[in-house]
């Protein structure tokens, strides 16, 4: 598998989430979306190692626009992670049992037609209608209280029963009808209805919204501050006492029916008056919500059943190469265009060597392809009956297309590496790219085309050249499409990320297997900048106790303290490190610990058999807590959990002479009893 091609996945999702979510304007389909995060999603399984790069599938949404006043979400809204057969509506029921030791129960959920509109967070206090957002990049949302009072059916006050405050989720839509009559109405046509409900919800002239008609389904719950329901099923009747509109397809159902109720559901699909993308599946209990939580952008206790990506045939014209930051070479198919479903494609992913061969794909073949997500679709297979004669298997280079140095393949990775570094411009920019991306400096102005003007233009090297800007702003204001005031907005930008979380400021380094989530586990774990670092350095020397404590941390694990350890061996990184430490304001991880729990800030090992708790169950609720949790026993080691056959960890822990703690005695430290 080639990582430059991982990497031009991640950066087609992050265009299409901008497009989708901040634009209104996809430049692809809900399917072809859905396929490509699937794609991703299996890429990730087989080569854990590009989890470096994986920080977009975390994401959810995209920030809010500028024209809006922002609202911070009391209760992240997150996404969703989606399934498109039965197996992975098998696959998720299983993690769930495993995830809370439930052996063979069969569960229980509710079963909702997945709308396609913008998704909306409502909130009330003292049972009047407060504001209202976006869902925005799940933290953080637009503004649109003015424009939601616009729909008719917003209850403006909740009745005795509900309480005094709560935020009540759901999705605003177009119904078909009426996006038809919009767009008779107008010059401008919309694409499909959920643009026309996005871009008619996200007008700055609250007037233009009232003149649409906009609808709205309710189905979830924000912060509240009392009880609503003991299921989902209940509260889902409690939003209809209370005036809100819930989709009448809604049901009840067990984990046996979900198949049958997914079928007849796509069925019905085309004849329904709103348009829909697919089934999300929620756990009815919400107890057990409560305890499954949540991963990455997603709760483990809800799935999109997404219906099936279209497929078509066209003739593949060429193979281009790729290269991303690390290095990685990325086939890329080019393609004569093709219409799948109201899209014209005119890329396709190739994966890797590895895959070419297997598929036996050839420079001339007429190809199957399937909608694969973002921009990029995937090919399932040539069509051998239309083969030309005079065809070849296709040769991958063994040189980098861009600084022409070799290109080499580990033995234990499908992935060939340009070994030019420093000295490979591809490699360069990209790094300088992922340094300025959202989820790192988030710098904005600094985007992909302004990046490889200034590189081409020698104002920026490596990281702390970008912090040295400001200091070229009047050259700057003289390039073309430039100007004095958007060389100054430039500048302002830049001072304003001078000041970086732990988090952000790892992530945004660019190190291998570096992601987002790694990124948060790694500042939580060492807390400081200062403390990480010289962690970071110390663990260079294999044996050392900082390379086993690093090895240690659950989720990060030997192969990715070996890419961390490469990188501070580096004298040239912490050359890098030093310079902007001129520049930089690091400041410590922002703790998820209750500050009050005895848990907070301190390192815990689970080791035996659990018995009223899952181990996975127990980890995330003292990761919740504030702890670090680990796999190995040392010193540093404050608490250690023993279940039923307690192996050598526990023998380890008594020698150290560690807190031993009884699977009881965690569950009342942990509020749990």
């Amino acid at each position: 598998m080639s990582r430059t091609h991982f990497d031009g996945l991640m950066a087609k999702i992050a265009e299409a989430n901008i497009a989708y979510h901040t634009k209104d304007a996809p430049v692809i389909s809900d399917a072809e979306y859905d396929a490509l995060r699937r794609e991703a999603d299996a890429l990730l399984a087989a080569h854990p190692e590009f989890g470096d790069a994986a920080e977009v599938l975390q994401e959810v949404g995209a920030a809010p626009a500028s024209g809006f006043k922002k609202i911070r979400h009391a209760v992240p809204m997150l996404s969703l992670d989606n399934g498109f057969a039965p197996e992975d509506f098998a696959d998720f029921c299983a993690k769930i049992r495993r995830f809370l030791g439930l052996d063979d129960t069969k569960l229980q959920f509710v079963a909702e037609p997945k709308i396609d509109g913008l998704s909306i967070s409502i909130t009330y206090e003292a049972r009047k209608f407060l504001r209202a957002a976006t869902r925005g990049d799940g933290s953080e949302g637009e503004d649109v209280t003015q424009n939601l009072l616009t729909l008719q059916s917003l209850p403006r006050t909740l009745p005795e029963d509900a309480p005094s405050g709560i935020e009540i989720r759901g999705e605003v839509y177009m119904t078909k009808a009426d996006f038809l009559a919009l767009n008779e109405s107008q010059e401008r046509k919309f694409a499909n209805p959920r643009n026309a409900a996005a871009g008619s919800l996200r007008q700055l002239d609250a007037g233009i919204t009232a003149r649409r008609k906009l609808s709205l389904f309710a189905y979830a719950q924000g912060e509240s501050s009392a009880p609503v329901a003991a299921t989902h099923w209940e509260y889902l009747r409690k939003l209809e006492s209370w005036g809100f509109s819930v989709n009448p397809l809604s049901e009840k159902i067990s984990e046996a029916e979900a198949e049958e109720f997914q079928k007849r559901i796509g069925i019905e699909r085309a004849g329904l008056p709103y348009d829909i993308d697919g089934v999300v599946y929620k756990i009815n209990d919400l107890a057990l919500q409560g305890r499954l939580g949540f991963v990455g952008r997603a709760p483990r206790w809800a799935m999109a059943w997404k219906f099936p990506a279209e497929r078509a045939t066209t003739t593949l014209l060429d193979i281009e190469i790729q290269v991303g930051r690390t290095g990685a070479l990325t086939p890329r198919a080019k393609l004569n265009p093709v219409n799948v479903g109201g899209v014209l494609v005119q890329y396709a992913t190739l994966h890797n060597e590895d895959e070419i061969n297997r598929k036996d794909i050839r420079i001339g073949d007429t190809v199957e392809l399937q909608r694969a997500g973002d921009v990029i679709p995937q090919i399932l297979r040539p069509l051998l009956e239309f083969r030309p004669q005079d065809s070849s298997p296709f040769e991958f280079p063994t040189h980098c297309p861009v600084c022409g140095s070799i290109a080499v393949r580990d033995t234990d990775e499908a992935v060939r590496r340009c070994t030019g570094g420093l000295i490979c411009a591809a490699q360069i920019t990209e790094r300088l790219i992922h340094f300025c991306s959202r989820g790192a400096f988030d710098i904005d102005g600094m985007g992909d085309k302004t990046v490889l003007e200034f590189y081409v233009a020698g104002l920026l090297k490596s990281a702390p050249d970008i912090f040295r800007l400001p200091l070229h702003e009047a050259e700057i204001s003289e390039r073309e499409g430039w100007g004095k005031t958007s060389a100054a907005k430039l500048s302002a930008a830049i001072a304003a990320r001078r000041s970086i979380p732990l988090p952000r400021f790892i992530y945004a380094l660019g190190i291998r297997r570096i992601g987002e989530n790694n990124a948060k586990l790694l500042a939580r774990h060492y807390g400081t900048y200062e403390n990480w670092r010289a962690s970071m350095i110390a663990a260079t020397q294999i044996g050392s106790d900082a390379r086993l404590e690093l090895g240690s941390i659950s989720g990060i694990g030997p192969a990715i303290a070996t890419d961390l350890a490469a990188f501070f061996s580096e004298q040239h990184n912490l050359d890098t490190l030093d310079a902007l430490g001129e520049f930089l304001t690091i400041t410590e991880a922002a703790s998820a610990a209750m500050s009050s729990s005895p848990l907070a800030g301190k390192t815990i090992v689970f080791t035996g058999t659990l018995t009223t708790l899952a181990r996975p169950e127990a980890k995330a609720k003292a990761e919740l807590l504030g702890a670090k949790v680990t796999e190995s026993v040392s010193k540093k080691t404050d608490f250690v959990v023993i279940g039923a056959d307690a192996g050598s960890k526990a023998k380890k822990a008594a020698e150290l002479g560690l807190t031993i703690l009884t699977e009881a005695q965690f569950r009342e430290i942990a509020g749990l009893e």
